[in-house]
């Protein structure tokens, strides 16, 4: 039997199945009754056939190789020939030495948290099953549990953690200006119309951690509080108050918020009335009064003129009677118009514009 070894293999030379030492590469002749296992060098040193531990205790073996041993919350960093290959879990693991060198870093996993001795690259080219990336935008704080339980705030950047029995989890906090939308609140007024308020509101949070463990579900809270502020506001005032002073509905609800807003841990940045929807049939009598509102002031703008106009011209006529002088300047003004707008009259053959002005001369 002729067994050929190539130069990136070694072999492991079996006598009627137990193990008796280790082939280097070559060409080997007459072996009858046994066996050979060819085994890569790029490979971790395992045999079909024989176990890890009687591989180590052979000299040649043990001198071409290396030996590592990872715990149960332990996890080695595997380098070869001073560049990241792969990361190894619990076990005992050999590689050969011949061309490469192997060196290994022992990662503590007995708590999610990652060291600064493992580099971010790394992480990079590990698979997602080894790890929990938690990304936190400029605009968001995040909240960090380990089983449940709340550990810290994440600031922004991102960040790794072992996935190991503790159960690693975050939820994120939005730090900009959000407002809240208060639609079609239904409210009775004292002389019993029934209006629909559309209410927004502006607001930040301020503690992210206390908002979620000392309160439950602040933007209900918030939402429940302004609609009985409006309802508490409107109920006390009739229709055309309301309408008259609409501003006052919104700093009243805006200084009912600022003084709670404490106790939701958030920040109230502003808050106003949107809209107003009067009833349909009130809405119609509004339109109604406001139209006869608009005549009744055009009909005054109109009588007022009317006696303006009036009144110029008795001052003029007045003027006229005083002064000939004044009189008789008036009736060429007219003439004059008469003249440039009419080329002649003529009634029975007499020119009557060539009269007049004679007559003008004359006088």
């Amino acid at each position: 039997m002729k067994i050929t070894i190539n130069e990136n293999q070694r072999g492991l030379l079996f006598n009627h199945g137990k193990f008796v030492k280790m082939l280097d590469s070559g060409t080997y002749h007459g072996l009858p009754g046994r066996t050979v296992e060819l085994l890569n060098l790029e490979n971790p040193i395992q045999s079909e056939v024989c176990a890890q531990e009687i591989l180590m205790q052979d000299k040649t073996i043990s001198r071409q190789s290396v030996t590592v041993e990872v715990g149960d919350e332990q996890l080695a960093l595997h380098f070869v020939n001073g560049h990241f290959k792969q990361c190894l879990r619990r076990g005992r693991y050999m590689f050969w030495t011949i061309y490469d060198k192997h060196e290994f870093q022992i990662v503590d996993i007995s708590t999610p948290e990652i060291g600064d001795n493992v580099p971010e690259y790394i992480l990079e080219k590990l698979p997602t099953s080894f790890y929990t990336k938690v990304t936190v935008n400029a605009f968001q704080k995040a909240r960090l549990y380990f089983n449940k339980k709340l550990v810290r705030l994440l600031d922004v950047g991102i960040y790794y953690f072992w996935n190991t029995k503790i159960r690693v989890e975050a939820d994120f906090v939005d730090t900009r200006r959000t407002q809240m939308n208060i639609s079609g609140q239904e409210i009775l007024t004292l002389d019993k119309v029934n209006l629909r308020i559309n209410f927004v509101c502006t607001y930040r949070i301020t503690d992210y951690v206390r908002v979620l463990t000392e309160i439950d579900d602040y933007k209900e809270q918030m939402h429940v509080a302004i609609q009985l502020a409006l309802r508490e506001y409107v109920g006390k005032f009739r229709l055309d108050d309301i309408l008259a002073n609409k501003d006052q509905i919104s700093t009243y609800v805006f200084e009912r918020l600022k003084a709670m807003e404490n106790q939701w841990f958030v920040e109230i940045l502003d808050a106003g009335v949107k809209d107003i929807v009067l009833p349909g049939e009130i809405r119609d009598i509004m339109n109604t009064v406001l139209l006869a509102e608009k005549r009744a002031q055009a009909n005054v703008i109109t009588r007022r003129e009317e006696v303006a106009s009036t009144r110029s011209l008795l001052n003029t006529a007045r003027l006229m009677d005083e002064n000939k002088t004044l009189y008789k300047l008036k009736e060429l003004e007219y003439l004059e118009k008469i003249c440039e707008n009419v080329g002649n009259i003529n009634v029975g053959g007499v020119d009557l514009l060539s009269q007049l002005s004679a007559l003008a001369g004359a006088n």
